[in-house]
């Protein structure tokens, strides 16, 4: 682990490629899971306050899921994630072109909302857990994101690089900045080696 201020990264942010490739994933993350993104309650106050100008976006089961079970709920952790559709697909999922997109995304590019999205989504793959003193920044490896891999791999994107702009958004350019020096730093130690 690598300590930046108050967070504790693993090596594996720094060593590890990563890239999103919608073509051959086509969003799945949105569709499989456990659990809904988890959200902070802030976040969860933003979705309310913004769900008039996200509800054109959303597809019939996902407006039908949040006003049933409102924008967020808790899960089997007891942590506060996004809705979803029959226990699986997130609420604010939907589908263009045969990929699976965020709504909340999609009314904030398309200039509806401040918004972007709820910070975990951003953040991914990374994961951030927040302990009383620290917060621990891990590299959450889901096997349907192999393709992201596998491009990450051909182009040599390390998994911060891919986040640099959630990581810039949660946490400050010049954290992002100490993370660019820490990545050079390993660089240099493993190409002595």
């Amino acid at each position: 682990m690598i300590q930046i201020d108050d967070k504790l990264i693993s090596f594996d942010v720094f060593e590890k490629h990563f890239c999103c490739d919608l073509p051959k994933c086509m969003g799945i993350c949105c569709i499989h899971g456990q659990s809904g993104a988890p959200v902070e309650i802030d976040e969860i106050k933003i979705i309310e306050k913004e769900l008039p100008k996200i509800k054109p976006y959303l597809k019939p089961d996902g407006l039908k899921a949040i006003n049933e079970q409102g924008v967020a709920i808790m899960d089997y952790d007891g942590d506060m994630v996004t809705s979803l559709i029959n226990n699986e697909e997130c609420a604010f999922s939907f589908e263009e072109n045969g990929i699976t997109y965020c709504a909340i995304e999609k009314a904030w590019r398309d200039g509806k909302i401040k918004f972007r999205k709820p910070i975990s989504c951003h953040l991914y793959p990374i994961r951030a857990k927040v302990y009383p003193t620290f917060t621990a920044l891990n590299y959450d490896q889901w096997p349907i994101c192999q393709p992201a891999k596998e491009l990450g791999e051909e182009l040599k994107t390390p998994v911060f690089r891919f986040a640099k702009e959630a990581i810039i958004r949660a946490y400050g350019e010049e954290f992002y900045n100490e993370m660019e020096l820490v990545y050079k730093t390993l660089q240099k130690t493993n190409s002595q080696n």
